[in-house]
């Protein structure tokens, strides 16, 4: 199974990240995230983290990452240090993809990326592997189609999908009811 998630943020004590998903201390965040992730992915599966995988304290964001199990590709955000992006290179079960990568998953074409992007205008409706679907974060908003009208983004941060992760084929499902209400 193949998964997207992004803005873990580890260790961000600030209340505008752990209180905004529902949680009184980033303690009781990080702990229900990793509960969430290790209760959905299973050994063999790939999860793509499209950035901000930890803030303040990189010696916990680390030991958090490290619980998760499964494959996980990583892209950079825009608070993924060069220290912190040193640590997640060197980790266990990790490959880094870079500030961006490209997957082609059911005839579909996906940017992933950390940020909203313009990959494509509102192509043919009825030709959807023409287009290339960006899939990102970063904007903490809770609607996943936030910036379909700028193109085809869709947005995987816990904040849209109740601090879970989104499995592609729930992107494609989202994606194909989208094109009927355009």
């Amino acid at each position: 199974m193949i998964y997207f998630t992004s803005d873990l943020h580890f260790g961000h004590y600030r209340e505008f990240i752990y209180g905004a998903r529902g949680f009184g201390s980033i303690q009781e965040h990080d702990e229900a995230l990793i509960e969430h992730w290790n209760s959905t992915v299973k050994p063999d599966d790939v999860v793509y983290v499209l950035g901000d995988i930890m803030l303040k304290d990189n010696d916990h964001g680390m030991k958090c990452w490290n619980e998760l199990i499964g494959n996980k590709m990583v892209v950079w955000g825009n608070h993924d240090s060069a220290p912190r992006r040193e640590l997640l290179t060197a980790a266990h079960d990790t490959e880094v993809l870079g500030f961006s990568s490209m997957l082609d998953y059911g005839g579909l074409h996906f940017y992933l990326s950390h940020y909203p992007t313009l990959t494509s205008n509102y192509d043919d409706p009825n030709k959807p592997e023409k287009r290339v679907i960006d899939l990102c974060g970063h904007t903490h908003v809770t609607d996943r189609f936030a910036d379909m009208d700028k193109g085809w983004i869709y947005h995987v941060e816990l904040d849209c999908h109740d601090n879970h992760l989104v499995p592609i084929e729930e992107i494609i499902s989202d994606l194909g009811s989208y094109k009927r209400r355009v």
